[in-house]
């Protein structure tokens, strides 16, 4: 291992990641590296890693070769592996673009939950397609105290329990994952998004992201919620045959949500490098013990 390894800060409505740059994937991420390089105090801090890596390069994504050149290896802030991350692809779309790889307009990523396509907007706004939801039969519950929620089983490449409360403080601290039942239903664990109403097709909402805790922003969630809320809302675009638009508000920020008459899903929203700068393999070496 060199002495020292590139890194790069970045956020999408502040959902934050330490960006690393790896193209032959010659780094060896494991789970504690991962959740030191996030720690907040004794690392550089982050929801989660963008580990860096063409497609041809790591074993999880050749296949994708051909139609995506890059593949987000993105990891949780604990170190777990995770399908997708609708934040995390436009924050690494925007690394790509920082980095000289691409330019503005279209390309494509890919992702463990497939090959993603992302438009890199002049106006600095970057819209993800997210592919189409899965709406998995069955009740599911969320309980946070003495109170429990009937909540929308949603999949987005990754899980998503929807659950829509009176009041935002209803969800508690969120340090710890609300109990979601069955438990069959979610083998893997489970995202666990809160929502209220603000205004027609307009809702806010907080989130306790799998592997992560709480987080100021989650796209896959936004995505998840605005579908749960459509059909909450008696709409369907593949009936209607209109695309369904909804805004949504995060800690961090507002993602804007667009459901096709295909089924397909684009995300819409800010991505924006911070810093970049090197880790100390040293450290790392003793931060691993």
């Amino acid at each position: 291992m060199s002495t020292r390894i590139a890194f790069l800060k970045g956020h999408g409505t502040e959902n934050d990641f330490v960006i690393v740059p790896d193209p032959e994937n010659a780094l060896d991420l494991s789970p504690a590296a991962v959740a030191a390089l996030c720690d907040r105090r004794a690392g550089i801090g982050g929801d989660g890693v963008l580990h860096v890596v063409r497609s041809a390069a790591h074993p999880e994504a050749r296949e994708m070769a051909a139609e995506a050149e890059w593949f987000m290896d993105y990891r949780n802030g604990d170190g777990s592996v995770a399908e997708m991350c609708g934040n995390g692809v436009r924050v690494f779309a925007r690394y790509l673009q920082h980095a000289g790889h691409v330019a503005e307009g279209d390309l494509a990523i890919a992702t463990r939950a497939g090959v993603r396509t992302v438009h890199l907007a002049k106006d600095g706004d970057v819209t993800v397609g997210m592919g189409r939801a899965r709406l998995p039969e069955g009740e599911v519950t969320v309980t946070v105290g003495e109170r429990s929620w009937p909540a929308r089983n949603v999949n987005m490449g990754n899980p998503h329990a929807v659950a829509f409360v009176a009041d935002l403080a209803h969800a508690g601290d969120l340090y710890t994952a609300p109990p979601v039942g069955p438990a069959a239903a979610y083998p893997d664990g489970v995202n666990v998004e809160f929502v209220v109403d603000r205004g027609p097709r307009h809702v806010a909402m907080r989130v306790h992201e799998r592997g992560s805790g709480e987080t100021r922003s989650c796209g896959t969630g936004a995505c998840a919620v605005a579908v749960a809320a459509a059909r909450r809302d008696g709409i369907d675009p593949a009936v209607t045959g209109t695309p369904a638009t909804y805004t949504v508000d995060l800690p961090g920020g507002r993602l804007v949500i667009t459901e096709r008459p295909d089924g397909e899903i684009e995300m819409t929203g800010p991505a924006v490098i911070v810093a970049e700068g090197q880790i100390d393999a040293d450290w790392l070496a003793h931060a691993l013990g």
